[in-house]
Parts: C-alpha cells; structure tokens; sequence
C-alpha cells in the first residue's frame, strides 16, 4: 500500500482543535485540503503528520506551537494611537485589520484599549498553542 512522501499531492480530512478542546478549524462538510507534502504548503508539523499515511488511514496528532504557528511573539505586539485610525473607524477588542509596510500587508488584531492608546497584536491568532489534528487521508495523487 502507499504511504505518503514528500513531493506528492495529498487530499486529507482534517479537524483541527485547541487544548481546551474547541474547534477552530475543520473540513467537515467542505473538501479535503490539497496540498504537496513537504512543499512548506501547510504547517510543518502537520505535513510531518501526513508523511508515512496511507489512503483511509485515520489519526489524531498533537502538533506543538513550534511546529504550528511558532512561539507568541512580544515583539509582534504594537502600541499605537487612536489618532491613526480613520475618524469614521471605531477600534474594537478582537476586530481585524489589515496593516501595509511595503509591499508587505500583514493582519493584525486589536488586543486591548486603553484610553487613546490601541495595542493590536501581528502574531497569528494560533501563535504560542499546541494543535490537536483528526486526520484522515483521503487521496494521494
């Protein structure tokens, strides 16, 4: 039977969860992501999962942070003035936006308010967690 190896396209069912047990991702009811293994495509640590599966083969993989989105990093974190934003725009914890450096755009998430201060946080939101994979492969072409 084959086994998944790097440089092959996969097609694996996935449900993605946190320590507390919450989903914050999954394919249920949608397609399998597609992907080449070992083309840094996905995660490294859920690539490192999918090698060596073979077609129907079902497991479940604990990825840690440094394997998935990487340490939470401070100095990813920005304070700035409320001046910055718009006028018509109303900063809120938890609301997205997308900040231009460049030719670089990256997101970045308003962490907290405090008075005319707004600190908005650059890491990824999965930054610093350990992720919990059900995976099942489903092709491999």
């Amino acid at each position: 039977m084959e086994h998944a190896k790097n440089g092959d396209t996969v097609r694996v069912h996935y449900t993605g969860t946190l320590p507390d047990g919450r989903v914050f991702d999954s394919s249920s009811g949608r397609d399998p992501i597609e992907f080449t293994v070992g083309a840094g495509q996905v995660i490294p640590g859920f690539d490192d999962a999918v090698t060596g599966m073979q077609i129907g083969e079902e497991k479940s993989v604990t990825i840690p942070a440094e394997s998935a989105y990487g340490p939470h990093r401070n100095e990813l974190m920005l304070e700035v003035e409320r001046s910055q934003f718009p006028p018509q725009v109303e900063p809120e914890i938890g609301q997205q936006f997308k900040l231009g450096q460049g030719d670089q755009t990256f997101v970045v998430t308003v962490k907290d308010i405090v008075e005319d201060r707004v600190m908005l946080d650059a890491n990824h939101p999965l930054a610093g967690q350990d992720l919990t994979f059900s995976l099942e492969l489903v092709e491999i072409a």
